[in-house]
């Protein structure tokens, strides 16, 4: 179906990461994130505990600002093993609430170190006991880090999530499609749309009908986007509205390409589909090895 001529001029705006995730951080602003280490005086913390947010190739001893998780203002530094290091701050040893605060706070961290990094990025709450424990951990890893590194080197994640209005699509599938208008019309000639089976078969019909319009254009999306990215993963939708809930890791070099991408993708559908299109954040959907970390840090 054609979009209107009002849905062809159509365009997604992007949600930076970066505006989203500096917003109500509490950072010290007098000492704001640094994606360049600097050089600094070693912390008088008495927390015990090593908070994790990634993992990165540097040689550079240092400081990457502060971090607020948990509340606590601590300095962000890096601890190494040879060429690899594991971007900490320090803190208590538990566990975190996913707060909306601590959440931007990792996600603060994440984002500044990427900006100058390649970063394989820790889940949220990965907290170790000892800077002893992480070296050991970056040793057992250390060839398979390496990997990763180099192969998310220059790229960043995009998320894009799209939904629909069901009920109107519904409306339409009514209309539109043969076989259901077929049946709608029948049942209502026949007085029998208020039977239980009636309505369990036209239900059947209609979200049969459903399933293939989604399929179908979750594929059209995805070959307007393949072009342009390196790689993408489906992730499962959320709710009964959403048809596409997809990340797409892309080189940096090609943002502009992917923004004006998705824009093309979503005039063609017009107003049909709610396009919802966030990023750039580290790959967090396209790197598995910080599995293992999160598995050492339970011992």
């Amino acid at each position: 179906m054609s979009p209107t001529r009002k849905a062809a001029k159509k365009t997604v705006t992007r949600k930076a990461a970066s505006k989203k995730l500096t917003k109500n951080i509490g950072t010290d602003s007098a000492a704001g994130p640094q994606a360049v280490p600097q050089k600094v005086e070693a912390s008088h913390s008495t927390h015990q505990g090593l908070y994790v947010y990634g993992i990165i190739e540097t040689p550079v001893s240092g400081s990457f600002g502060r971090s607020s998780i948990g509340a606590f203002q601590e300095d962000v530094f890096a601890v190494h093993y040879g060429d690899v290091a594991a971007v900490v701050s320090r803190t208590p040893v538990f566990i975190f609430d996913p707060t909306r605060d601590n959440a931007l706070a990792h996600e603060h961290v994440v984002e500044t170190v990427m900006k100058n990094h390649a970063i394989v990025p820790m889940a949220f709450g990965t907290v170790f006991r000892t800077a002893e424990d992480i070296k050991q951990v970056l040793k057992s890893i250390h060839g398979s880090l390496k990997d990763v590194l180099r192969q998310m080197a220059g790229k960043q994640e995009f998320g894009l999530k799209v939904t629909w209005d069901r009920d109107r699509i519904i409306e339409e599938l009514k209309r539109e499609n043969e076989e259901i208008r077929r049946f709608h019309q029948e049942l209502t000639r026949k007085h029998l749309q208020s039977t239980y089976f009636a309505r369990m078969q036209l239900g059947r019909m209609i979200d049969k009908a459903l399933t293939e319009l989604s399929a179908t254009y979750v594929r059209e999306i995805y070959d307007g986007l393949r072009s342009v990215c390196v790689a993408s993963k489906d992730n499962k939708p959320i709710g009964d509205k959403m048809i596409l809930n997809a990340s797409f890791l892309i080189e940096k070099e090609r943002e502009n390409e992917f923004d004006a991408a998705v824009n093309r993708v979503a005039q063609k559908f017009g107003e049909r589909l709610n396009f919802r299109y966030t990023g750039p954040w580290p790959p967090y959907n396209f790197v598995n090895i910080r599995l293992k970390l999160e598995r050492g840090s339970a011992g």
